[in-house]
């Protein structure tokens, strides 16, 4: 028959059992316990992270939509800015061209005022003299050059306004951008939930980025270029209402020199005139005198002749009287009057050649006057040329001249910019 085995190992006792099996229950109880605990505690930190993270995400999208609102605000008023600035600059550029072809318009008038001056140092001898309208082309010459040299100066500060504009422009266009950008980005983050698409983990993006600024530094980086491009664009319009009284001003100097000046070019002609006419009276008297005197001197001549003539005759008969003879030789009152002709005569004849003589000098003398008066005429009559030249070359002044086309330039190209951004 065989025999029962029993297994090798230790055995325990029904005490053992029954503590082991309290022990196992308790154990139970305080694992049900501990894990009660801990889904509580999970409970909690759920409601609790689940808030935090909602309201930090709500907090950053408030804080984001006041970041976008602010960075905005100042995108408007850059828009705003920029706008202002180019119309700016687009004024300024015209003043520029205004000053460029007020500038370029001298140069007719002083044309003309040298070319005048010119024409009258060919005036001859006398003419050439220190006139009133020498002295206003003269002043006329210094005007309009004084006139071109501001102009000039008002065009260089022009180009260097525009200068500071341009780079005003360019720092406010450079900020307008960087507002654009961090619009667009700023915004694309308002738009990121949980369920975006292109929502991944990054490489230490807590850490702060190079180059970072202050809110306060951001903010008056804006102010700063705001406010320099307001400075810039009053400067421009002080200086483009100058340049223009300026034109305004030197014009009216112009025109005012230009009349005093054809004023008394046309008195000059005048009296040019006057002068001319009492030449040409006195030459049409002169010669008129010095028919007379001809006359006379042929008439003075003539009877010198008839006296001498007569005076032989007187001579001969009291030569022949001497050739009586005897008794018949006697001083009767014949003698006497022949011989009281011939002294009659030979004074006459001396009064004649005396008078005779002052006849023919007084000629030369009326000759001598006609010739300097004939030129004296042919220098006012030159004189009258030229003056009249200068009154037709005058005339250019009163015809508008052509407007010249000016370089172009960076500043004349305003209107090619891209427009900012829509305002």
């Amino acid at each position: 028959m065989a025999t029962l085995s029993e297994k090798p190992g230790q055995r325990y006792t029904v005490p053992d059992w029954h503590t082991n099996s309290h022990l196992i229950s308790a154990d139970a109880e305080h694992q049900r316990s501990a894990s009660h605990r801990v889904r509580q505690e999970g409970r909690v930190l759920r409601n609790e992270t689940n808030n935090q993270a909602k309201w930090d995400e709500h907090d950053n999208r408030s804080r984001l939509a006041e970041r976008i609102s602010s960075v905005n605000r100042w995108k408007e008023t850059l828009d705003k800015c920029l706008a202002d600035i180019d119309a700016e600059i687009d004024a300024l550029a015209k003043v520029k061209e205004e000053a460029e072809c007020a500038l370029h318009a001298k140069n007719l008038p002083l044309d003309v005022s040298i070319e005048c001056l010119t024409f009258r140092e060919s005036r001859r001898a006398i003419d050439l003299v220190r006139d009133p309208v020498s002295e206003e082309l003269h002043k006329e010459v210094k005007v309009i050059e004084k006139t071109k040299r501001e102009l000039q100066q008002k065009v260089h500060e022009a180009f260097e306004q525009l200068c500071l504009l341009q780079e005003a422009r360019q720092q406010l266009s450079s900020d307008h951008r960087d507002k654009v950008e961090a619009l667009d980005i700023d915004r694309n983050c308002l738009s990121l939930s949980v369920n975006s698409p292109n929502i991944s983990f990054k490489v230490n993006p807590t850490q702060v980025p190079g180059g970072s600024v202050a809110p306060d530094e951001w903010e008056q980086y804006s102010q700063c270029n705001k406010e320099r491009a307001e400075a810039e664009m009053k400067a421009s319009i002080l200086l483009r209402e100058a340049t223009l009284l300026a034109i305004a001003q030197m014009n009216n100097e112009l025109e005012a020199q230009r009349v005093a000046t054809e004023f008394a070019l046309r008195k000059r002609i005048r009296d040019l005139d006057r002068a001319y006419d009492e030449l040409k009276w006195q030459e049409k008297n002169t010669l008129e005198e010095i028919d007379e005197v001809k006359e006379d001197i042929r008439c003075l001549e003539e009877d010198l002749q008839r006296k001498i003539r007569a005076l032989k005759v007187a001579h001969t008969r009291l030569e022949t009287r001497t050739c009586r003879s005897n008794m018949e030789l006697c001083r009767d009152q014949v003698q006497y009057g022949l011989t009281g002709e011939v002294h009659e005569l030979e004074g006459s004849i001396r009064a004649l050649r005396h008078k005779l003589a002052e006849s023919q000098d007084a000629l030369e003398a009326l000759y001598r006057q006609l010739h300097r008066l004939q030129t004296d005429m042919g220098y006012k009559a030159n004189s009258l040329v030229l003056d009249n030249k200068c009154m037709d070359t005058r005339r250019k002044l009163l015809v508008p001249a052509e407007r010249p086309v000016p370089e172009l330039d960076t500043f004349n190209r305003t209107r090619n910019r891209g427009p900012p951004s829509p305002r």
